[in-house]
């Protein structure tokens, strides 16, 4: 989802929201620090199979999924990571791993951390490895609705 559909898609929901451009970063902490944002504040997403089905895990950039709490969470025993050649086809209008985390734009159920939830506002890769969006986290749950979950740990 390149960032002229991601706002597209903002700006029909009447999100207000800031763009911010950083240098190339591939994982979320190297973003975080790039972009100048607490970890706790920029979401990842962990693409993740739940009972085979593919699914969004979104977190802080500073914690990593625990998943044994996310299967009792989910209440289900088949919960793995996903490959990136099992999901990297889902994602042909972003870069690989830097899908934004609205699981709902391409048929998948997002998991989100209650963590994350806990902030005012969250920012999230737009689809490339070098800009962010930042809106506030009740528009992003209006717009992703996601499940709520414990199943995130801080990581350190």
């Amino acid at each position: 989802m390149p960032i002229k559909k991601l706002r597209a898609f903002l700006d029909e929901n009447d999100v207000k929201y800031v763009v911010i451009s950083h240098s190339r970063a591939f994982t979320a902490q190297e973003v975080a620090a790039s972009a100048h944002i607490p970890g706790r504040e920029v979401a990842k997403v962990v693409m993740i199979k739940v009972d085979g089905d593919m699914a969004m895990a979104v977190l802080p950039a500073s914690f990593h999924v625990d998943f044994e709490m996310l299967q009792m969470a989910i209440g289900t025993t088949d919960v793995a990571l996903a490959t990136e050649d099992e999901f990297k086809d889902l994602f042909t209008q972003s870069d690989t791993g830097a899908m934004p985390p609205f699981g709902n734009l391409y048929d998948m159920k997002t998991y989100v951390a209650e963590a994350l939830a806990e902030d005012e506002e969250i920012a999230f890769n737009a689809g490339s490895h070098t800009e962010l969006v930042r809106i506030a986290y009740q528009d992003f749950e209006r717009l992703a609705q996601p499940t709520i979950l414990r199943f995130a740990e801080k990581d350190g």
